[in-house]
């Protein structure tokens, strides 16, 4: 059985060879976020998964910069939360920090100090899951504060760089799959 939407999102996406560096298919959401419609479906497609998956977030959580378009959107539409994780110096209180490596480099995250309580469950939200640097890095910087990641979903996931078992235990879900 197809799936109409999963399949105008998979045309919409648009791959740049070679960028940032040789070697990497880029996976640009671009267009998907100019077409009409698009955010609003993925926005209902993410709900309904969660639903479907018995995840129950308190908070959603997104990273810098591309969580910061689709995390929001989810919140508002399940009526809770949304936490954002920035660079480092774009958060104006008191932080807590972590280092992590990406597909081709290496950066930090932050997060404020108080934006989580202990026990409370959160699902982590981004456009693409490579190497699992980035959502390892907010995983580790909730769980520093008590908060469960209950999950985490993705727009796209670049299968063969072993992400999942990086941040294994955390289940998993994605739209979309591409090769590395």
């Amino acid at each position: 059985m197809t799936d109409a939407f999963i399949e105008r999102l998979e045309e919409t996406i648009r791959t740049i060879p070679d960028f940032p560096i040789e070697g990497i298919m880029f996976r640009d959401i671009s267009p998907v976020l100019s077409k009409p419609g698009m955010l609003d479906e993925i926005t209902e497609r993410f709900a309904n998964d969660l639903q479907e998956k018995g995840w129950s977030p308190d908070v959603i959580i997104g990273p810098e910069a591309r969580g910061f378009i689709f995390g929001p959107l989810l919140a508002a539409r399940l009526g809770i939360g949304f936490v954002p994780v920035r660079k480092p110096g774009k958060l104006p209180s008191e932080v807590i920090q972590v280092e992590y490596t990406l597909e081709y480099g290496s950066n930090t995250l932050e997060m404020h100090k108080d934006a989580l309580q202990s026990g409370q469950n959160v699902v982590i939200i981004d456009d693409l899951l490579a190497t699992g640097g980035t959502i390892g890095a907010c995983a580790e910087l909730c769980q520093s504060m008590g908060a469960n990641v209950i999950g985490a979903l993705f727009v796209i996931e670049l299968i063969g760089l072993n992400a999942r078992e990086y941040i294994s235990p955390i289940e998993v879900h994605s739209l979309l799959n591409f090769p590395a």
